[in-house]
């Protein structure tokens, strides 16, 4: 069955994910380190995962081919595209095999220079077209999966 893995602690576009799933019954994996509220529904379900890593971890254990996996973790990104699932960040950008690897360099890049005192600050906020694209990159995403591995 197809799955949509949500990285869930931080993730400020679950409504819009829940949404686009039921249209497309996809079943719904919303992880995360600690208890929040998910909506009744039998394609939604919780998993609690407690430990530093460990929500990311069981993800990149769980998910495959025909899988999509909503994350702005790269390394996460970087661990599930290898096993085959489709990527999308919460802003609507999808991560692939060809550009993965520029993706965690900047990432690595970033930090180096946060932790040198260079940058400081972080991602943009989210806005209203951040939010768009996601839908729209996520519905193009669960209809790619569905062709790739009918259900």
């Amino acid at each position: 069955m197809h799955t949509l893995y949500l990285d869930a602690d931080a993730c400020p576009v679950k409504d819009e994910a829940y949404r686009v799933a039921r249209r497309y019954s996809f079943a719904v994996k919303v992880v995360a380190n600690s208890t929040m509220r998910v909506p009744t529904d039998p394609l939604i379900e919780l998993v609690i995962q407690s430990g530093f890593g460990a929500a990311d971890d069981w993800i990149a254990a769980q998910c495959g081919r025909g899988d999509v996996v909503v994350t702005a973790d790269i390394p996460l990104a970087a661990r599930c595209i290898a096993k085959g699932s489709r990527v999308v960040t919460p802003k609507g950008n999808p991560l692939t095999d060809s550009d993965i690897g520029e993706h965690l360099g900047m990432r690595n890049l970033m930090d180096e220079l946060r932790q040198g005192g260079a940058v400081t600050g972080g991602p943009s906020p989210m806005t209203g077209k951040h939010r768009s694209r996601f839908l729209s990159k996520l519905d193009e995403m669960i209809t790619a999966a569905r062709r790739d591995i009918p259900a």
